[in-house]
């Protein structure tokens, strides 16, 4: 997301698809007036977000998706231009060329849609997959496109032909959004919505399995609000125990301040393994660490199981280490402290993302009654995969 993306290809143009409420075609007499020239509205536009909550929230009136974990993606079009926005803002087309003709085929001619960039594997969506797309040659990105394509999975209409739909309530727009996807292409989606909280906690336990990050809920009469957190979104929390093997400094605090705590887990064979970070603390408890941990420095390196990746520099393949460089960091200094293999802590995770923690966790204790090698992998909870074809083979009635 941190790259810029070369100029869109040209390809053929497609007419726009009619019928809803909120798609309905214009006067004969305003149909001949030119339109608009560029997109119905201009990017950048910063996405709609969601605010944490325990449950989903009761009562009438709440429309309710899956949550899907993947990459934040605004889609523009305008006849043959088709642009993809991130959330950060950045351009991502250049990271998924297959998408452009399907989504072309798909949309309205003129629109703005508001989804989620997904890859869908054997064992569900596929993370890392989309990481990898983030790659500064083209050549690798569409070998990687041919093997690994991208979906779509459309989620809210801000704009169609020259109408701006953000004062529009949730309701409407979600209409419009179904009118909008009846052709749907094979990897272009509409999420599913229920108003049912029922089928909404169902899909929160049946679907984490294949990789769904929870369910967020839209109020019928919410307007779209850019940057703003009118949504809410609940997702799975468990805790584990885990080995703390080494920290990052903070970056307004070398010396002084911890930023992140280094977490590992033991496997069967008694591999320590690199799976995540905590870091949400305060300055005084940063601080406080940077003390705390001070005699666990002493001699670190001589023993610990990471010792190997020490004067090693970018990570390559699935080689996970605390130090190395990737895509996301952007020249960010990742060099890291080694602690000796002496101390435990909870924390709390949403999900597993093949053999680590998926988002950063959040400490909850110390646990100075557990045993470093009592930290394993074995007692994760692990949910078994759920069929995404179940999810993309919906269509709107």
């Amino acid at each position: 997301m941190r790259r810029k993306a070369p100029a869109d290809a040209p390809v053929a143009k497609r007419k726009a698809p009619t019928g809803a409420p909120v798609l309905k075609r214009k006067a004969a007499s305003a149909a001949a007036a030119p339109r608009a020239a560029g997109f119905p509205i201009e990017p950048p536009i910063e996405p709609m977000l969601a605010k944490l909550a325990a449950e989903l929230p009761a009562g009438d009136g709440w429309l309710f998706e899956p949550k899907w974990d993947g990459f934040r993606a605004l889609v523009f079009r305008d006849g043959d231009r088709v642009y993809t926005q991130s959330r950060d803002l950045r351009p991502l087309d250049r990271y998924f060329p297959e998408l452009d003709a399907m989504l072309r085929a798909t949309l309205p001619e003129r629109c703005v849609v508001d989804g989620e960039i997904v890859i869908a594997g054997p064992r569900g969506l596929d993370f890392d997959a989309l990481q990898l797309r983030l790659h500064p040659a083209a050549s690798r990105v569409q070998k990687l496109a041919a093997e690994t394509p991208a979906s779509f999975v459309a989620f809210d209409l801000l704009a169609v032909d020259d109408r701006d739909l953000r004062s529009r309530p949730q309701a409407e727009r979600r209409r419009g959004l179904e009118q909008a996807l009846r052709r749907a292409a094979d990897r272009v989606h509409l999420t599913p919505c229920s108003r049912d909280r029922t089928t909404a906690q169902d899909w929160f336990h049946r679907f984490e399995g294949a990789g769904l990050d929870g369910v967020v809920a839209k109020h019928e009469s919410t307007t779209y609000q850019p940057g703003k957190r009118a949504m809410i979104k609940v997702k799975h929390v468990r805790t584990a125990d885990c080995v703390v093997a080494g920290f990052r400094w903070h970056k307004h605090g070398q010396g002084t301040l911890v930023g992140s705590l280094l977490l590992g887990l033991y496997d069967d064979a008694g591999a320590l393994h690199h799976v995540g970070v905590t870091s949400a603390f305060s300055m005084d408890v940063r601080r406080r660490l940077a003390q705390e941990l001070a005699p666990l420095r002493k001699n670190a390196l001589d023993a610990h199981p990471w010792r190997g990746w020490a004067n090693v520099g970018d990570g390559d393949g699935d080689v996970r280490m605390p130090g190395g460089q990737s895509r996301w960091s952007a020249g960010k200094d990742l060099s890291w402290e080694p602690l000796r293999i002496e101390r435990a802590c909870e924390v709390k995770y949403d999900h597993l993302q093949r053999d680590r923690f998926r988002h950063a966790t959040v400490f909850v204790r110390w646990r100075p009654d557990k045993r470093p090698s009592d930290c394993r992998y074995d007692q994760l909870e692990v949910t078994p995969p759920a069929e995404l074809a179940e999810i993309f083979a919906r269509r709107p009635a």
